[in-house]
């Protein structure tokens, strides 16, 4: 197994409510396990009122979302801005009927993918999107999202 790529993380908890859940070197395993490349990552669990500002803001919608990318380089070095909603993760772990921690890894491996260009508007890009985050998260021990 090839060693995982160097990882500068940033870890913020804006809204405490899962820092106990998720321990630093868990949010690392969860993002290198998607890093194709050395990262410059900061991750921001948000509550909802800035989960919503930020999506106002940058993407004209007026609600809180999962999880949020900011990417600023693909390469030599992925720099990127994760920020995640701890109330609407919450609520949709709850919805789905799956670990809380679960749903965290794979909005991390799907916001980490979207810091790499990968992107799923078109749907033959979403289909790569999900077969690559859905071997990411199996290597994580972590059920595939898309077969619920």
């Amino acid at each position: 197994m090839s060693p995982r790529p160097e990882l500068s993380l940033s870890l913020q908890f804006a809204d405490p409510r899962h820092r106990a859940l998720l321990p630093r070197h868990k949010v690392q395993r969860f993002i290198r396990a998607a890093l194709e490349l050395p990262g410059e990552i900061a991750v921001r669990i948000v509550d909802a009122e800035e989960g919503r500002a930020l999506n106002r803001e940058y993407r004209g919608k007026d609600y809180a979302t999962n999880v949020l990318t900011f990417d600023y380089a693909h390469e030599p070095v992925v720099g990127a801005d994760l920020v995640i909603c701890a109330e609407v993760v919450e609520k949709e772990a709850a919805e789905m009927g799956i670990p809380l921690l679960d749903h965290y890894a794979h909005l991390l491996v799907h916001g980490t993918l979207h810091a790499q260009g990968y992107d799923h508007e078109e749907d033959d890009e979403a289909a790569c999107m999900e077969a690559r985050e859905t071997e990411i998260l199996a290597g994580l021990g972590v059920a595939d999202p898309y077969q619920r």
